[in-house]
């Protein structure tokens, strides 16, 4: 028996001793998978980020109703104050304790604002023991420039007190824009205004009671008074000028208030607020005529300003009592005022030059400032 060589016998195990076996190429998965997000408690961070930032949203929602609440429900204490006469102006020597501003209107109205001298001269003051009269020339033959009247300021000035001003006739009319109030000449807005007695031509919707200041005073708060509230926001940038006003009834300027025989305004200006009342002639406090008043006795004023979202002391500083009788200009002059209000004839400045003006006079009895004791 034969056998073939080993080398043939085995020959394909050696092809196949020789044959290299590469490894076969690595699998690629057709796309990375994205690894899972973590959860904490079963939300995602984006999720908790979310959460938090509604959480913070919330917290500042919360916050600032709860101040708006606390504003809307908070009222300053108007606790009673001792008050003890200070200054009074009355009799004969009612104007020599003013300033006589002098030369056109700053609030461009058509008057010439005379000096003492020439106001005397003019009869536009005069007093007697009894009363003060300021009014406005009448007639006039050379008024297409300006009607000649008078502005007086106070030579003493104030930072709080009550003032009680009585008063027997309010000036009215086509054209007039007449007032008493209190600012610091030198310094306006700044140190603020107050509007005690304002009112234009016919008068028939009654005394405005204003208060106008620099950026940060309103008075969308929680206020007492028995007026109308007009707008709320006293910054004098804002509106027109027009200031945070209150409104009484008819009979608190002009015609039917004249014909009542007047009446007192009392004014109290203090670090809780400013406040207003009016007491017409038949029905003024006993404490008041006996030159002791005491607000606390009054009930609810015609007007309220409290501190609580305006700085009283910040905002009004050395006060002087100004009265005036301004003609047209920037309220009584408006076609809205002079002819749709009050509807007054033409042209406020046309009417003006040659019109009566009888009626466009304030008679005081007398102005007193008392202080807290």
């Amino acid at each position: 028996m034969s056998f073939a060589p080993l080398d043939e016998r085995f020959g394909r195990h050696s092809r196949l001793q020789e044959t290299k076996f590469e490894a076969p190429p690595a699998y690629e998965f057709p796309y990375q998978p994205t690894p899972a997000p973590r959860k904490f408690y079963g939300l995602t961070k984006r999720a908790w980020l979310y959460v938090a930032i509604g959480i913070v949203v919330a917290l500042i929602i919360i916050i600032v109703v709860a101040v708006e609440v606390t504003k809307n429900n908070s009222y300053p204490d108007y606790s009673k104050l001792n008050y003890q006469l200070k200054d009074t102006y009355a009799g004969t020597s009612f104007f020599n304790n003013f300033n006589y501003f002098t030369g056109y209107d700053p609030s461009q109205g058509l008057v010439h604002y005379v000096d003492q001298a020439g106001s005397v001269a003019a009869n536009l003051t005069f007093a007697s023991a009894t009363s003060a009269i300021l009014r406005v020339q009448n007639p006039e033959t050379q008024a297409t420039t300006g009607r000649h009247s008078v502005r007086i300021e106070s030579k003493n000035q104030y930072n709080s007190g009550l003032f009680v001003f009585d008063v027997a006739h309010s000036p009215f009319g086509c054209g007039t824009w007449p007032a008493i109030w209190l600012t610091d000449p030198s310094s306006w807005p700044t140190n603020g205004e107050i509007d005690v007695m304002e009112a234009v031509n016919t008068a028939t919707t009654g005394n405005q009671m204003t208060l106008h200041t620099a950026n940060g005073c309103s008075m969308s708060v929680k206020r007492k008074e028995t007026g109308k509230t007009l707008n709320s926001n006293c910054y004098n940038g804002t509106d027109d000028n027009a200031g945070c006003g209150v409104q009484g009834a008819p009979a608190t300027f002009g015609a039917e208030f004249n014909n009542n025989g007047g009446g007192i305004y009392a004014m109290e200006y203090r670090s809780a607020g400013i406040r207003m009342w009016f007491f017409p002639r038949g029905s003024i406090p006993a404490e008041v005529s006996a030159a002791s008043p005491d607000p606390s006795t009054w009930g609810e004023a015609l007007a309220d300003f409290p501190s609580t979202d305006c700085d009283i002391g910040s905002h009004f500083k050395n006060q002087s009592i100004i009265a005036n009788i301004d003609i047209c200009g920037a309220w009584a002059g408006q076609p809205k005022y002079y002819t749709q209000q009050s509807q007054c004839p033409g042209k406020c400045t046309d009417y003006i030059a040659n019109a009566d003006m009888s009626n466009a006079f304030w008679e005081f009895k007398s102005f007193k400032v008392y202080q807290a004791a």
